[in-house]
């Protein structure tokens, strides 16, 4: 019972990703994992020639760039203030920092863009979707800092304050140190939630776009197997920063 499960388990979620693999090496131009037409690397040698898509790529980036600059010390600052503040606002700051991730990234777009037109006088483009994309990408950090926080030994840090540390070296020469490798964890998960996002992304971005917003549009007039070749290497990366972050922690273990 437990193998059928697992068998149907791993069929449903890699099935369609193996097809996405084969669909990239098929010189078929209509993409297709089933009428085979040989073997090719013609979508992926097409793609530094596609203008659209570098820029889009190019804007993803600084994106990604920004989102981690800003959400990274964001979550690391609420995760501090909830780990460390004993207080009955606690649960409704908990509420607070996390609801933007419980929130339609269609309206985290909407609302962002908005606010800083009209406020500000800027118009939606990068910084826009910067901002956008950090409110939501800070609370997954948070989390990840808070169930790192949960592990920490206070002891270490209380006596350097004891011995007449102040609050800022105890952080920097004890907490920090013992977050780091969930920092780089969380820069991580920022920078995948950002170039993969599309719905706030597309609403808070005017009329620029990014790569996955140039993928959505072009998927409306028919799928190419450039596309497909997009897929391969975004999981080609993932997969090989996933294996060498694994290797670290087990060496540094």
């Amino acid at each position: 019972m437990l193998t059928g499960y697992l068998l149907l388990f791993f069929t449903w979620m890699f099935l369609p990703l193996i097809l996405m693999v084969l669909a990239a090496f098929n010189a078929n131009p209509t993409p297709s994992a089933t009428d085979w037409q040989g073997v090719t690397l013609d979508w992926f040698t097409r793609l530094p020639q596609d203008e659209r898509f570098m820029q889009g790529l190019l804007h993803s980036l600084i994106i990604a760039a920004g989102v981690i600059v800003i959400a990274i010390p964001m979550g690391l600052a609420g995760a501090l203030v909830l780990s460390r503040l004993q207080s009955r606002a606690n649960t409704l700051l908990y509420t607070l920092l996390v609801s933007p991730v419980l929130t339609p990234g269609i309206v985290l777009g909407a609302t962002t863009m908005i606010f800083w037109r009209d406020l500000f006088g800027v118009q939606a483009g990068l910084f826009t979707t910067v901002m956008a994309q950090a409110a939501f990408i800070a609370a997954y950090c948070m989390l990840m800092f808070m169930a790192r926080l949960q592990r920490q030994d206070r002891i270490l840090e209380e006596a350097a304050l004891d011995l007449g540390a102040s609050p800022f070296f105890a952080f920097r020469r004890i907490t920090l140190p013992f977050l780091m490798p969930t920092v780089l964890t969380a820069a991580f998960i920022a920078f995948l939630q950002s170039i993969e996002n599309y719905n706030t992304t597309f609403f808070a971005i005017g009329g620029s776009w990014t790569l996955v917003t140039e993928i959505g549009s072009r998927m409306r007039f028919g799928l190419s197997p450039m596309i497909n070749a997009i897929g391969v290497i975004f999981i080609a990366i993932t997969v090989i920063v996933a294996v060498t972050h694994t290797l670290v922690i087990r060496r540094r273990k």
